[in-house]
């Protein structure tokens, strides 16, 4: 059975939520090191911490870096130095005031830039973090329809553009995850995602632990490169 053994992970966003769950995971395959990256100094040492209690084997390290900040990018791939595979998981709820520039800043503008940057072994993986809403756009939603379209269309370029080096680029669109992004949420859009449980084909919110799997996946086979793995509970099928 393919492992991550002697790997090492590097994970954007890796302090909470999905990212978290990713680096529990990769752990859990015997990864060798595990870096999880964030904006927060404070939530990487607590998210350190947590996976070190674990007492899984590996080693986890702790790096600070605002993910908006193209020098900081730049800088962090200095430090790490070669890995075997990024994940990218950072992204935010946008502010209505600030539109969707912190979204195409941080998901698709981050990613594209530490691509360019960081030195991924041969035979290694670059998996971004996208979503649904282009695949079935619904009233008012758009602009993240055009922004989950564009990381899409991006995971396909660097796939290409990666392959001479042989990095696979692959995608992960997670559906309506259940993670403290949602606690950033005004209530009533909260009420509102609550009631759309209906349309989905599995009644309930996914759990980040089912989404980290897709990115184990997509390290772990070494014959997938631009693809996208949908993990949505159906929705775009209801």
């Amino acid at each position: 059975m393919t492992t991550l053994q002697n790997k090492t992970i590097l994970i954007i966003g890796g302090s909470s939520g999905i990212g978290f769950a990713v680096a529990r995971a990769a752990l859990q395959a015997l990864a060798h090191t595990v870096i999880i990256a964030s904006s927060n100094a404070g939530r990487v040492d607590g998210a350190a911490t947590r996976l070190q209690a674990h007492a899984l084997p590996g080693t986890v390290r702790g790096e600070v870096v605002e993910a908006k900040d193209a020098s900081a990018l730049k800088e962090l791939a200095a430090r790490v130095g070669a890995v075997d595979h990024v994940v990218w998981t950072s992204g935010d709820v946008p502010a209505p005031e600030e539109g969707m520039g912190d979204f195409f800043a941080v998901r698709f503008w981050g990613p594209a830039i530490l691509a360019q940057s960081v030195k991924i072994n041969a035979g290694g993986s670059f998996t971004l973090t996208g979503g649904i809403s282009d695949l079935k756009p619904q009233p008012g939603v758009s602009v993240p329809a055009g922004g989950c379209g564009a990381v899409d269309g991006l995971s396909k370029g660097l796939a290409v553009d990666l392959a001479p080096a042989g990095v696979r680029v692959n995608l992960v669109s997670p559906g309506v995850i259940d993670t403290e992004i949602w606690e950033k949420f005004p209530p009533q859009v909260t009420e509102l995602m609550k009631k759309g449980l209906d349309r989905l084909l599995i009644k309930r919110f996914g759990e980040p632990d089912e989404v980290a799997e897709a990115y184990i996946f997509l390290m772990k086979c070494g014959y997938i490169t631009g693809q996208r793995i949908n993990v949505d509970g159906g929705i775009t099928l209801a």
